[in-house]
């Protein structure tokens, strides 16, 4: 399984940003796909989660600003962030959880700043 994930980069407080991230390999018919996130010095925490259904598990600092999205025909999974805060700076991961296992992405800056 491989994770390509992509779409970082710079934004000002306020922007908005969408994270695109397509797996590969043998991809299980039912999964979870998502995002971390790791600021500098701190440890990786989950964003948001979607499961192969739909049903979707949001961290309560980006609850009403992130929307995650899937496509399964596709493998892929999305990451929609609005009204992007300093804090919210840090290497995004994309994960695919399936079989009991996690995979990971190489991960993808986000930079928050003016």
């Amino acid at each position: 399984v491989q994770l390509q994930a992509s779409g970082g980069g710079l934004v000002q407080p306020g922007g908005s940003l969408r994270l695109s991230c397509a797996a590969s390999g043998s991809i299980f018919s039912f999964n979870a796909m998502g995002w971390y996130r790791q600021a500098s010095g701190k440890q990786r925490d989950l964003v948001a989660h979607i499961f192969t259904g739909g049903s979707t598990n949001y961290a309560d600092s980006v609850k009403g600003r992130v929307t995650i999205s899937r496509d399964n025909a596709k493998n892929k999974v999305y990451l929609h962030m609005n009204s992007l805060k300093p804090e919210d700076t840090a290497v995004y991961y994309c994960n695919l959880y399936q079989g009991a296992q996690n995979y990971w992405g190489q991960g993808t800056l986000v930079t928050v700043s003016s």
